[in-house]
């Protein structure tokens, strides 16, 4: 065994682990807590195993669960940046960027590239797999909202036009997931938890 190697990869294995420290806004279905992003990583792999026949174009099966899997480990260092804090976003680039150098950083020389060429891949949203995956990070958390009477959004006081425009390279992944999609941000509307403009 390669113990240098070996202690390298425990030691990313166990940073990884901060990531069940770090809270996103949306809750857990039926009202319960704040999920962490462990959590949210989790949920969209399997959603990715079981919704795999919506994706607009054939996927690397393994390859998209693992996009989603390492996706959000940069908020380790970078934090969650909630889906509509506009400041937030300005800055979210620069400090996933600095936290993706360290953290893949911290893996033997090959599995850092590889990682963090996965992460970059997800980021630039051109392949099948990467539109796929930008597809679940969308739809996971507005089914958790839509779970919990869209509280989430009625907290914020967040608009459609948000959601929309949140949501507009949702259909590149799968546009019968975004069809669907729709339909939620209707009901929500309806209910009163989304104002319309």
């Amino acid at each position: 065994m390669d113990w240098e190697r070996f202690e390298k990869q425990k030691d990313f294995i166990l940073e990884i682990d901060k990531e069940k420290n770090i809270l996103r806004q949306t809750h857990l279905s039926g009202g319960g807590r704040r999920e962490n992003d462990a959590e949210h990583a989790w949920h969209m792999a399997v959603m990715v195993w079981l919704l795999r026949e919506y994706a607009n174009e054939p996927l690397d099966l393994a390859k998209t669960m693992m996009m989603v899997l390492i996706h959000d480990v940069v908020e380790i260092d970078a934090g969650d940046t909630y889906a509509y804090d506009a400041a937030g976003k300005a800055t979210a680039h620069d400090r996933e960027e600095k936290a993706a150098e360290r953290l893949f950083g911290l893996l033997p020389e090959d599995q850092g590239e590889e990682l963090r060429a996965l992460w970059e891949e997800f980021e630039e949203y051109e392949t099948p797999e990467a539109r796929f995956a930008h597809t679940m990070d969308n739809f996971q958390p507005m089914l958790l909202n839509d779970s919990n009477g869209g509280g989430d959004w009625k907290e914020h006081g967040i608009r459609r036009s948000q959601t929309e425009k949140r949501n507009e390279k949702t259909g590149t992944g799968s546009r019968e997931i975004w069809e669907y999609m729709k339909t939620i941000l209707d009901a929500n509307v309806a209910r009163g938890s989304l104002k319309d403009e």
